[in-house]
């Protein structure tokens, strides 16, 4: 009988962990030193303005910008809570327009990037070309603002500052691309065997498996909604449409006008306009702005680690 030789379980297991590790062990404490300092250069800039949004302008002035002020104030966040009503009214209609927006975005992008995906569509071809025509040439600012105010009577509504970004041809790419890679056209034929509609395989088939490719483009529809002032400053001229970020932009004009002009006014009020937080302001705008999409992004980030690997393993 032919002897049969059995290894200790302890060197199986380090067999069974040396196949699983790719790497030795100093190459595996490099790479996580590397990514380590990777991520302190990623957060330590916010954490940098948000230190600046509470140091007091004296501070700044002696100093410069600094992680250890002479002096911490909440000047800057007092200047801006003054607002009072106004301040809320633009946080509601930035957040009614980016998630009105982006719902709507999203459902134009599937329903425009779902025809594009099916082969049998005829006129596919022609509005893949037309789509990605769009991404090269622009009517320009004049006919756009003619057409959207004059023609469309976008003014001073929050149709105004939803309308004009609802298509991105970019985002029909993405899904387009998403729907060829991940799903199988098998399923398809078998959904319209049974009896499935368009509308019912998209809504109840495709979309369902889509999340992944779903959430990258409402991350990126959402942060251009969110982050969007221009619009307002074409259209928009009712204080109670203003957005958060043109708002705040339009309160750093004027901190930003009435110092520079400071010396013009009586001494009192010069030395009033002068003590005004215009660094400590501009930082602090900034976290007013980053914090919602800062708490917004983990709910995304599942959804668009999954959209980055789709189509990594093939069977």
């Amino acid at each position: 009988m032919a002897r049969v030789e059995t290894m200790p379980v302890s060197h199986t297991g380090k067999k069974r962990k040396a196949r699983m590790n790719a790497v030795s062990l100093p190459t595996e404490v490099v790479i996580h030193i590397v990514l380590i300092l990777f991520c302190l250069i990623c957060v330590i800039p916010f954490i940098f303005v948000g230190i600046i949004s509470f140091t007091s302008e004296e501070s700044i002035r002696e100093i410069g910008y600094s992680f250890l002020p002479n002096k911490l104030s909440l000047q800057a966040y007092r200047y801006v809570f003054d607002l009072g009503d106004q301040l809320w009214r633009s946080y509601f209609n930035s957040f009614y327009i980016t998630i009105v927006g982006t719902f709507l975005s999203v459902l134009i992008s599937a329903l425009y990037s779902y025809a594009l995906f099916r082969k049998d569509y005829k006129y596919r071809r022609f509005f893949t070309i037309f789509c990605f025509f769009t991404m090269l040439f622009g009517g320009g600012l004049a006919p756009t603002y003619m057409v959207c105010k004059n023609l469309l009577g976008l003014s001073d509504n929050y149709a105004a500052l939803i309308v004009p970004t609802l298509l991105n041809p970019f985002n029909v790419i993405i899904m387009r691309t998403f729907f060829q890679t991940s799903i199988p056209l098998d399923l398809l034929d078998s959904a319209a065997i049974d009896g499935s509609g368009e509308y019912h395989t998209l809504f109840h088939i495709v979309l369902p498996i889509s999340k992944p490719g779903i959430a990258s483009i409402s991350l990126l529809t959402s942060l251009a909604y969110w982050n969007e002032w221009f619009l307002s400053m074409l259209y928009i001229r009712d204080a109670k449409y203003f957005p958060l970020q043109y708002l705040l932009m339009r309160m750093q004009n004027q901190v930003d006008f009435l110092v520079k002009n400071s010396s013009k006014i009586g001494p009192e009020a010069a030395k009033i306009m002068r003590d005004l937080p215009q660094e400590s302001l501009r930082m602090a705008l900034v976290v007013l702005i980053v914090i919602p999409i800062a708490f917004a992004y983990p709910f995304f980030q599942r959804y668009i680690i999954s959209g980055l690997t789709i189509g990594s393993i093939k069977g």
